[in-house]
């Protein structure tokens, strides 16, 4: 069903705004419109032009949040003014930066040392303090490393014939680290030579007093210092936020909630009257939720509401709220995959569960893959909430019955009688046709009785929505109602072998119809009084009423045969299963029950998967397309959705 809407104008002073949308659209759902576009006849109207004040505070409650909190669950029972969210926000935020501040900088100092501790922990196996060597005078020396191969060529080739005296401290798989004294007078050969064996000079601290050793133990212990230090900083900041997170999750909340309703100002309107500023909200409210509201503000003498009842003083259409029961509701999903009714149209959702689920059934019919359907769809949507879950198992269902109508469970058609037939095994003799399968029979029987009903729901919609020609000359309207009830009654009195009507009964109930949907146009302009009836170009219009109505004679027959579909997959349903239970062996009255519950997997996916897109096709081709627009746009309740933003 389509909720009743009603469309209202609220006002009041330009400072309430906040306020009235915070105390009752958290309560009442309303479908906001832009209040300049439908109030254009009132003069004096001006937007909003003010910046949302609460947009930087909710960024940094969100940042504090994202950082700081699990990602879990973020509910507390705490509740702030939105001036103390502010004040908390703010003053969390600069305490955690003064504390961030703080460690950055002993982190920067931390690096320091690292590097540090990394430039001397190679040279730990020299025995010699490092000032000490800086500052020799008259002897040179160079701190690095060099790559094994080089250094052992160094070793064999060069080192006795210069005045160098190199000291080998740590190494590893690539380099070795090393240290060498050269006098002053030949330290530019010295180093040259060593540069061109790819010798990399490290530039070690002078601070520190001793051996490599004894600094290592000195840059350790002041790393460990500050790493001490960060850690209770980072305490700190965890604790500062852990003992006001319900303060802060409060805050968030608020300051979001109060962010949003100030973005309502963007479809809000100002107006001036006696020196004072009003705003000015339109939106649309279910009939319910609309009476409730108007009878609240009796009582609220800052805030006014109006009621439009006159459509014809509204520019919007009223928008779509779908409301059906709880077994329908999941089927809304295939509604908005094709589009939702317009307001005033006839909601298509429990026709669609019901013909869905039925066409379904009788397509699927196996009361034991049935139940697993229905069982596993319904434990599905318990768990998950999955609208396609609870569609499955209504199908499972249906299943099931027709399950137990074709004495099927998992393909065995022994272990129950059927109630009704077996689809493979069903025949009857019709005339002029000869021998058929019976379910072939039923299903267009099905089809065309479909056909009907979907014609009377494009009478009920096109009387709604004000036009005649598919009212009652259309293909679908009351004509073509006359002309296919006509034949559906011919053709069973046919097959049954019952006398036909007479001739001249004939004619008029096939002839007139048919007359009738080939002059639709002039007899939809007759009866809306237009000046002009007939086209000027009478020629062409026969010629092309000719296909036309022969185009709908081809599809009235082509959308009949359509629902031979359904009989085919019942029938070939069945013969899958048997083909299964014979590649199990299930004649020599020992089945391989491997084989069974494998191919019964398969057919259910397989088969289940092929069967609800069918049954998908003929609701939207052969129903849908007769008598839904699906034009309608969707009910937005302000606060549920981003409507505004």
């Amino acid at each position: 069903m389509i909720e009743k809407m009603k469309f209202l104008s609220i006002t009041g002073h330009k400072g309430d705004i906040d306020q009235v949308v915070d105390q009752y659209f958290s309560r009442y759902e309303i479908h906001l419109e832009n209040a300049l576009s439908e109030l254009k006849t009132v003069s004096d109207l001006r937007p909003f032009n003010e910046s949302n004040p609460y947009k930087g505070d909710l960024q940094t409650a969100n940042q504090l949040v994202a950082d700081h909190l699990d990602q879990g669950v973020k509910e507390t029972s705490l509740t702030l003014s939105v001036e103390e969210a502010v004040q908390l926000v703010r003053s969390l935020d600069q305490e955690l930066k003064a504390l961030s501040e703080e460690k950055e900088s002993l982190e920067k100092e931390l690096d320091i040392l690292l590097l540090s501790r990394n430039r001397v922990q190679p040279f730990m196996d020299l025995n010699y303090a490092v000032r000490s060597i800086i500052q020799f005078k008259f002897v040179s020396f160079r701190f690095g490393r060099i790559p094994h191969e080089y250094y052992k060529k160094f070793m064999d080739y060069v080192y006795d014939t210069i005045d160098v005296v190199m000291h080998k401290c740590q190494e590893d798989e690539h380099y070795v680290w090393v240290v060498y004294f050269v006098p002053e007078v030949v330290r530019d050969k010295a180093d040259a030579i060593l540069a061109s064996l790819h010798f990399e000079r490290f530039f070690l601290p002078d601070e520190y007093e001793g051996t490599p050793t004894e600094a290592v133990q000195e840059l350790d212990e002041k790393i460990h210092a500050l790493q001490a230090q960060i850690s209770q900083i980072k305490e700190k900041i965890s604790q500062a936020v852990l003992s006001r997170k319900n303060e802060l999750l409060s805050a968030q909340g608020r300051l979001e909630r109060f962010s949003q309703n100030f973005d309502v100002r963007k479809l809000a309107a100002c107006s001036s009257h006696d020196d004072r500023t009003y705003y000015i909200l339109c939106g649309w409210m279910s009939e319910s939720d609309a009476n409730a509201f108007c009878r609240e503000l009796e009582n609220d003498s800052d805030t006014f509401c109006f009621m439009e009842t006159d459509h014809n003083n509204i520019v919007s259409s009223p928008p779509t709220k779908l409301k059906n029961p709880g077994l329908f509701k999941p089927f809304e999903m295939f509604i908005r995959m094709y589009g939702l009714p317009a307001y005033g149209e006839l909601d298509p959702t429990m026709i669609l569960g019901l013909t869905y689920s039925f066409l379904f059934g009788f397509m699927f019919g196996d009361a034991g893959q049935g139940l697993c359907l229905l069982l596993g769809g319904y434990l599905l949507y318990r768990s998950k909430k999955l609208n396609l879950a609870a569609i499955i198992s209504c199908c499972g269902f249906f299943s099931t019955i027709f399950g137990i109508l074709f004495g099927s469970v998992f393909g065995f058609e022994n272990i129950l009688e059927a109630v009704w037939l077996h689809p493979q095994k069903a025949m009857m003799q019709l005339p002029f046709i000869g021998n058929l399968n019976t379910v072939f029979v039923v299903a267009v029987a099905l089809g065309m009785g479909i056909v009907l009903m979907t014609m009377i729901l494009n009478v009920i919609n096109s009387l709604r929505s004000q036009d005649p020609e598919k009212a009652y000359f259309d293909t679908n309207g009351v004509a073509g109602i006359v002309f296919y009830s006509a034949l559906t009654v011919t053709v069973f009195l046919y097959m049954t072998k019952r006398p036909l009507p007479a001739t001249a009964m004939l004619v008029i109930m096939f002839l007139l119809p048919l007359l009738v949907i080939f002059f639709k146009e002039p007899l939809a302009a007759m009866i809306e009084k237009k000046a002009k009836i007939m086209p000027e170009e009478k020629g062409m219009f026969f010629v092309q009423g000719f296909f036309e109505l022969f185009e709908v004679l081809l599809s009235y027959f082509s959308n009949t045969l359509s629902f031979v579909r359904v009989g085919a997959f019942a029938v070939s349903h069945a013969a899958m299963m048997e083909v299964v239970l014979m590649l199990a062996g299930a004649e020599s009255g020992t089945p391989n029950w491997l084989v069974v519950i494998l191919g019964n997997l398969f057919v259910c996916g397989m088969e289940g998967l092929i069967v609800g897109i069918q049954v998908l096709r003929l609701e939207y081709y052969e129903l849908f397309s007769r008598f839904y627009r699906g034009t309608g746009r969707e009910f937005k309740a302000y606060g549920s959705t981003n409507s505004v933003s």
